[in-house]
């Protein structure tokens, strides 16, 4: 029987809370067929931290050299391939919840390990625990953060981000911009473009014919051109053009109520699968709003799977023992959820 392949997790910032939340993973037995890129002596550092939690029970770590090596280790041990580039010795030297430029340069090792890894087919999909953009700069890195990463390492292709848990989907247009330039990067083309990748990503999932929302820019969509007329002048068009290559894209809807329509439960079948948002906390807020411990960022339109936890270092509690690793987990389950093809490939 062919051995599943494992999912990848990137370490993180090494003085944020992502080492700790890895090993509490792990030790919760939420982290099976996981292996860890970054450093054996930090997640070793955050299994020590955190051995006196009676409920998370004793982690050991273990240094492999690839994630092949992993299957051959005990059940509970945390298999760590060390990245290229990072140094163990200066890692040692870092302040919990202090931005700094060695942290920054071997999360974006770890990042590059991991992702180096899924394009090889070594791994199913790639998780990513929580980095600080500029710890990221200062260690000279030239991208603000985890999808501009992995971009660049694919060529360029062009990406989108999508915020998720189980009851509501939601995928950007515009992401990391101020409001004045995003009203800029809000095309036709950027619109269209959007609606393509999120519709072969959920065929992707599983869904043959994807319900695809529209929320609008302005309120009330527009009003018909009263509050603004992006609506008919770019929305449209793109939703007229992506229903002609087959697509089920529909609105603009009225962004205040359109997640309401789509959010999915029980009680209340969702009447889309997924809302493309033009603007950040338009999308944002109500995936948010639903609990950050739920919530899962998804980069849609790499050629391997990407899921990270909802939230970022929190260096305030960083070196404590206390950070919650339910997004991590969420994430890691989303994962297999969506590479559950290729685990057995």
């Amino acid at each position: 029987m062919t051995q599943p392949k494992p999912l990848a997790i990137s370490m993180g910032d090494a003085a944020g809370i992502g080492p700790e939340i890895i090993v509490k993973a792990f030790a919760r037995g939420q982290a099976r067929g996981c292996v860890v890129y970054g450093c054996a002596e930090v997640l070793a550092r955050a299994a020590g931290l955190l051995d006196a939690d009676q409920a998370c029970g004793r982690a050991v770590v273990a240094r492999i050299d690839g994630p092949g090596d992993a299957s051959a280790l005990p059940p509970g041990v945390i298999p760590v391939v060390q990245a290229e580039g990072v140094d163990p010795a200066a890692l040692r030297e870092l302040v919990p919840g202090r931005v700094d430029a060695r942290a920054g340069a071997a999360a974006h090792a770890s990042i590059v390990a991991g992702a180096r890894a899924a394009l090889r087919g070594e791994v199913a999909a790639l998780v990513t625990a929580p980095i600080h953009k500029e710890a990221l700069h200062a260690a000279g890195v030239r991208f603000p953060g985890h999808t501009e990463i992995l971009q660049d390492l694919c060529g360029g292709a062009p990406v989108r981000m999508m915020l998720a848990n189980d009851e509501l989907r939601t995928v950007l247009v515009t992401i990391h911009l101020s409001v004045r330039r995003a009203l800029d990067a809000i095309t036709e083309q950027a619109v269209l473009q959007t609606l393509r990748i999120t519709h072969a990503a959920a065929r992707a999932w599983g869904l043959q014919a994807p319900r695809i929302a529209v929320a609008g820019l302005n309120p009330h969509a527009g009003e018909g051109g009263l509050f603004g007329d992006e609506e008919t002048r770019i929305l449209v068009p793109a939703i007229e053009r992506a229903r002609a290559e087959g697509i089920d894209a529909s609105g603009p809807y009225a962004p205040d109520t359109v997640f309401m329509r789509a959010r999915n439960t029980p009680q209340h079948p969702g009447a889309f699968d997924v809302v493309v948002a033009m603007l950040h906390d338009h999308a944002l807020i109500p995936v948010k709003y639903l609990g950050l411990e739920q919530g899962v960022n998804i980069t849609l339109g790499l050629p391997f799977v990407r899921t990270s936890p909802d939230h970022g270092t929190a260096f305030d509690i960083a070196g404590r023992g206390v950070a919650d690793e339910a997004s991590l987990c969420s994430a890691i389950t989303m994962a297999r959820r969506l590479a559950e093809p290729a685990l057995s490939a």
